[in-house]
């Protein structure tokens, strides 16, 4: 295990701690508090990451148990994830608690247990362990600020969001593609400030196309959970500017995303699997 790994396991769990102490204390009602994802409560976004860890897990460790799971995604593929989100969102509060709990640590020490080089099927490209630990981290930081705007907890901003940063930026052309346009030949020069003030950079110096601004916005942009118009970033040429209207960090179709603060209108979930 490198310690790469270990630090971004490290930092997942002290997210995922934060959420489940800032849930933890919430009574029956409570878990179902409409979160921003239309049609998705507190207990939803919680079922959703038990269920996604508990897959992950899965795919780390029964090739057989896992193929019959992309078998069923496959008859489902529109509907699959929710389903599953909102079947496991039923689950009373210490029940579904205990199921987090167990998903979450048989994840870590999935991620842990692989072999050197190994890599472990996804439903995009096969994850080595790195990359799944920080698509998890991603996804629960993400999906935490959901909870936290829905029950009236204030995020910790801290520099642990540098891999949703750094996912941010590697997604580039991904963004492009789902959208069905070219991805722009040339890199992109990305210089973000962090919470802490340290300056976090990606490309070449002298890029024609750049973003600059915070790395948190960046963040907020990235997992759609803040609109462009809405963020201080700054970009420079028309690929980068095209860039932030689109930007997802996480696979599968185009996010919805957010409406800019004056417009209330709920827009559709987003997904970040």
């Amino acid at each position: 295990m490198t310690d790469l790994l270990e630090n971004l396991l490290g930092d997942l769990e002290t997210e995922g701690d934060l959420l489940r102490t800032a849930v933890a204390g919430l009574d029956e009602d409570g878990w179902r508090t409409p979160t921003p994802a239309p049609g998705w409560d507190v207990s939803t976004q919680i079922g959703h990451l038990a269920w996604t860890d508990e897959v992950a897990t899965v795919a780390a460790t029964d090739k057989a148990a896992w193929d019959a799971i992309v078998r069923q995604a496959i008859e489902e593929p529109t509907g699959f994830i929710d389903s599953a989100a909102r079947e496991i969102g039923r689950l009373g509060s210490k029940e579904l608690l205990a199921r987090w709990d167990a998903a979450r640590t048989g994840l870590a020490d999935a991620l842990r247990g692989l072999p050197a080089g190994e890599k472990l099927p996804w439903f995009g490209p096969p994850m080595s362990p790195a990359s799944m630990a920080t698509a998890r981290f991603m996804e629960t930081w993400a999906h935490a600020l959901d909870v936290y705007e829905a029950i009236g907890v204030e995020p910790e901003i801290t520099d642990r969001i540098r891999p949703v940063a750094h996912l941010g930026v590697r997604t580039r052309d991904f963004a492009f593609s789902v959208h069905g346009l070219d991805a722009p030949a040339e890199e992109f020069r990305v210089e973000l400030v962090a919470p802490s003030g340290e300056a976090w950079t990606w490309g070449p110096e002298g890029a024609a196309q750049t973003v600059v601004g915070s790395a948190y916005d960046f963040c907020l942009l990235v997992t759609q959970r803040r609109h462009r118009a809405d963020t201080d970033l700054v970009a420079s040429g028309a690929d980068a500017e095209r860039w932030l209207g689109i930007a997802q960090a996480f696979a599968g179709p185009p996010g919805a995303g957010r409406a800019p603060a004056s417009v209330v209108e709920p827009v559709e979930m987003t997904r970040h699997e």
